[in-house]
């Protein structure tokens, strides 16, 4: 989506310093949409979600953690009783979404997993009310709403009916989970925390949780075995991870955790038209009538 349309949109209407924080959330939405594409190619190769999870947190952390190296080691240092908050972040959210999310990729399309995601905006939302006193408005309501329906019509979900009650669990399990990345991370920004040390300590939690749960020796030397295969895992990372991450948390610095969750539905219409371009999957009348939906919602919200 281009500048101008964005700005027909609504998106750029507000004041330029806001307008560039949604424009982060949208751009790590997008991010965020192509990373079927990455986790499948890991399944052909013999990982198991856990495994995918576990890698993704591992690489993440050691790119992260390099980057803080060498330009800014202060961004290290954390208060030892915020580490509840890292804990939120790394295993109630990234190891618990991400293990539900590919789980539900293996078992469904890439557009049905991302619908199923995508009710997080609803738990953010009442979430955020509850804990963060954030206005529950009609506006957000329907936003969200929106976003849900306007996802189910992308994906195609309405008219398949053959998703079956697990994939239906893990589905929702990943849309819950994500919402707590939101809910965490708000705790972080409020204690001033850097986006970079807030994305730095989440998937180290996260790869020293998920490693337990699998055969580290086995796992690496699969995923790093050839040169597409490591560029695979790197780019899992770096590309899906550490940028959207960087990107969508910096974007929370000044935005509502509801309006940035709505924002981010970006990714369901990437993961769909992903599926299509790459691996055939049906792109329909209603799915495009579905995209209309999410943007609609997105101005809303945003307004």
């Amino acid at each position: 989506m281009s500048g101008g349309c964005l700005q027909k949109c609504g998106i750029f209407t507000k004041k330029r310093g806001e307008s560039l924080y949604l424009f982060m959330i949208l751009l790590a939405g997008i991010l965020w949409g192509v990373i079927g594409l990455f986790t499948r190619q890991l399944n052909g190769a013999g990982l198991a979600s856990m495994d995918i999870v576990a890698l993704r947190a591992s690489v993440t952390a050691s790119v992260t953690g390099l980057i803080l190296l060498f330009r800014n080691r202060r961004a290290f240092r954390i208060r030892l009783k915020d580490l509840w908050i890292f804990a939120g972040t790394g295993i109630g959210s990234i190891v618990f979404f991400n293990a539900c999310y590919f789980k539900t990729v293996e078992e469904a399309s890439l557009s049905v997993a991302a619908v199923l995601l995508y009710t997080a905006p609803v738990f953010v939302m009442l979430i955020s009310a509850a804990v963060f006193r954030e206005k529950l408005t009609v506006r957000k309501i329907a936003a969200a709403l929106l976003t849900v329906a306007g996802c189910a019509l992308v994906t195609g979900v309405t008219g398949s009916g053959g998703i079956s009650f697990m994939t239906l669990l893990t589905g929702l399990g990943a849309g819950l989970g994500y919402a707590l990345y939101s809910i965490f991370g708000r705790f972080a920004i409020e204690r001033a925390y850097s986006s970079m040390t807030i994305t730095f300590y989440t998937f180290l939690v996260a790869a020293v949780f998920s490693l337990i749960c699998v055969r580290p020796a086995r796992l690496f030397s699969t995923a790093f075995s050839t040169l597409p295969l490591a560029a695979v895992s790197i780019g899992l990372g770096v590309i899906c991870t550490v940028c959207p991450f960087v990107l969508y948390t910096v974007g929370l610095t000044h935005v509502e955790n509801s309006v940035a969750s709505v924002i981010a539905s970006v990714e369901p219409v990437t993961a769909t038209i992903a599926g299509a371009v790459v691996y055939g999957e049906k792109l329909t009348v209603t799915g495009i009538i579905g995209i209309v939906v999410v943007a609609a919602a997105m101005v809303l919200a945003e307004k």
